[in-house]
């Protein structure tokens, strides 16, 4: 029964790779049938519609909370201006040196994927910031990289993602802080030497003008009014639940609120917070939506493979194919980081959940292997799986495509892999 399970789930890949089906209903549709092919009955103890369905959709409910604060946090910085602010501020400092211009963005960027993932961080950071590069000489397909180069090395300190994985991986808060502290250098130094390299080896290419035209009857406006500024002391806004979580260890929702709160008294005139408190609420629900879909519908299959009957017939089978020794462990997971592209089956975001709850399930590997093999090839998934929102909008707002990006940013993030699971084999195995 084992193996019909595992081309049940190769099915669903397929369906996934060829979008027959949108990834959430297809990981929702997996489960059904992994449950009743695990012999779980209708309704009861370990059931499809009780077990499966009813406990498994809330399941990640915490990170569905999360998720929306970080949106609604996102929306408040865009509509303030806040992101707007702090990526101008950078490209005037850099002038015209495309590395110093590309360096800044980066940095940016960084900050905004602490907040938010996906396309919203790629958006905060990329509308400005990649025609600001382009402008100054950075290749185009340079320039989509590192707003996504940058937002990967945000993503070890994304409070949401924290979230998730401490949720599915049932870990506690600080055992997914501890490790994204030791993942962060690497995802650093990979985007910095990205930057240094790409916008050497490439050159320059001027294509993109910045400058804009007013009218000759416009009356002249105040800087901050023509550009939209936001205070200075607004800037801190994206840092601030970081700064919480991350320094004081505070909760990951209170730390998530006291950054929208902040983000909106530093931003708005009393008689206005109530309007803009609730549109971009209302905003943020739009936003959060994909991936809340998407977090129903992995708690749904995460609940399926952790059944009685597919624990029992899936142990010997992943048993045998998984490496205990430390170096075996490195070499064999990072040659199948390709797999986490494409909505493969290590796409943590996927049907790689569904795999991660087996291995936690079967007691092959500690939750805490799991975690550092899935936060690792969530660094490569984030930056260059084609099919992502993030790498697709960058690619196209530069005006190239996402297999280019991912051909230029595919050997970087893949040494952050290796270094990821470098760290989980010293440390865990």
């Amino acid at each position: 029964m084992g193996v019909v399970i595992l081309l049940v789930m190769a099915a669903g890949v397929g369906l996934m790779l060829t979008r027959r089906l949108p990834t959430a209903v297809a990981l929702v549709l997996l489960a059904v049938v992994i449950a009743f092919l695990a012999g779980a009955p209708l309704t009861g103890e370990n059931s499809v519609l009780d077990t499966v369905l009813q406990e498994g959709a809330p399941a990640l409910a915490a990170t569905m909370i999360a998720i929306i604060l970080g949106s609604w946090l996102g929306k408040l910085l865009d509509e303030t201006g806040v992101a707007g602010t702090l990526v101008r501020k950078i490209v005037e400092f850099g002038g015209d040196r495309p590395t110093v211009v590309a360096l800044g963005v980066l940095a940016v960027s960084a900050l905004v994927g602490t907040v938010t993932g996906s396309a919203p961080a790629a958006m905060l950071a990329g509308i400005i910031g990649i025609p600001a590069m382009i402008a100054v000489g950075v290749p185009k397909v340079t320039a989509a990289g590192t707003v996504l180069m940058g937002i990967a090395v945000g993503i070890p300190f994304e409070l949401p993602v924290w979230q998730f994985f401490s949720t599915t991986l049932e870990l506690p808060i600080p055992t997914v802080r501890g490790f994204m502290v030791k993942l962060f250098p690497f995802a650093l130094v990979a985007a910095l030497a990205f930057v240094l390299v790409e916008t050497r080896r490439r050159g320059t290419e001027h294509a993109w003008s910045l400058k804009s035209v007013d009218s000759p009857d416009a009356k002249p406006r105040s800087r901050r009014e023509e550009l939209g500024d936001a205070p200075w002391y607004a800037l801190l806004a994206p840092a601030v639940p970081l700064v919480l979580a991350l320094g004081f260890e505070l909760a990951i929702i209170p730390s998530l609120l006291a950054g929208v709160l902040y983000a909106l008294v530093t931003t708005t005139r009393p008689g206005e917070m109530n309007k803009r408190l609730l549109r971009t609420l209302y905003g943020g629900f739009e936003v959060a939506a994909p991936p809340i879909a998407l977090f129903v519908a992995i708690g749904i299959l995460l609940a399926a493979v952790k059944l009685p009957g597919a624990v029992d017939a899936l142990e010997p089978l992943v048993k045998a194919v998984s490496p205990q020794n430390a170096v075996l462990f490195v070499l064999v997971f990072t040659l199948l980081v390709p797999l986490c592209l494409y909505r493969g089956p290590l796409n943590v975001f996927g049907l790689g959940a569904g795999i991660a709850g087996v291995l936690i399930a079967t007691g092959i590997y500690p939750a805490a292997v799991v975690l550092g093999m899935a936060t690792s090839y969530n660094q490569v998934f984030g930056v260059a799986d084609p099919t992502s929102t993030q790498t697709v909008w960058s690619a196209q707002y530069a005006g190239v495509t996402p297999q280019q990006v991912m051909v230029r940013t595919l050997p970087y993030v893949w040494v952050v892999a290796l270094g990821g699971l470098c760290v989980t084999a010293a440390t865990h195995l």
